[in-house]
């Protein structure tokens, strides 16, 4: 469902500069936008802080930023929350950070029991790492799958191929 146009040849991981270790990935395996790996349910409330820190090292991990990638994060938290109501926060990188992102991808943690995000608790986060202009169109699709507080609900207590499925729409690769 995330219908992103063809990208130009990346360089080659090993050729990239601040990669996080272990996450150097052959040419041909480009990470899909949302791997399982990265839908983590059942967390603890921690700070934004963390949560965000956290965030940033799994897009990191799994080769669609540099490591320089999170520390944009908290940047962009300091200057313009990113909780957007419905009990959702979506930390992204600022502008200037733009050059950390090696392919376009997204997390997902589920707070069951929410988690402060400073003017409101949070129960879905879902960091955002967009390549060009993509990242307005994975704001787009989240704003239109998570507009309804029983969307927000499902996916809070939803299993990890349902978290997949609604956003991807499609089944476990």
């Amino acid at each position: 469902m995330f219908g992103f146009g063809k990208k130009k040849k990346e360089e080659s991981q090993s050729e990239k500069k601040g990669t996080c270790p272990g996450a150097v990935l052959p040419e041909a395996e480009k990470p899909q936008l949302l791997e399982m790996k990265n839908i983590l349910l059942d967390c603890r409330a921690k700070s934004k802080e963390q949560v965000i820190r956290e965030m940033g090292q799994l897009l990191c991990d799994s080769g669609y930023v540099n490591e320089s990638y999170g520390e944009a994060m908290l940047k962009r938290e300091l200057s313009f929350p990113t909780n957007i109501g419905n009990g959702i926060a979506l930390p992204h990188g600022v502008e200037e950070a733009k050059k950390d992102i090696k392919h376009s991808g997204i997390a997902v943690m589920v707070f069951p029991e929410g988690t402060n995000w400073g003017s409101e608790d949070v129960k879905l986060v879902i960091g955002i790492a967009g390549v060009g202009e993509e990242h307005l169109e994975i704001l787009s699709i989240i704003a239109e799958r998570m507009s309804d507080p029983d969307a927000v609900l499902k996916v809070v207590s939803g299993s990890k191929e349902e978290i997949y499925r609604t956003f991807t729409g499609k089944g476990e690769v």
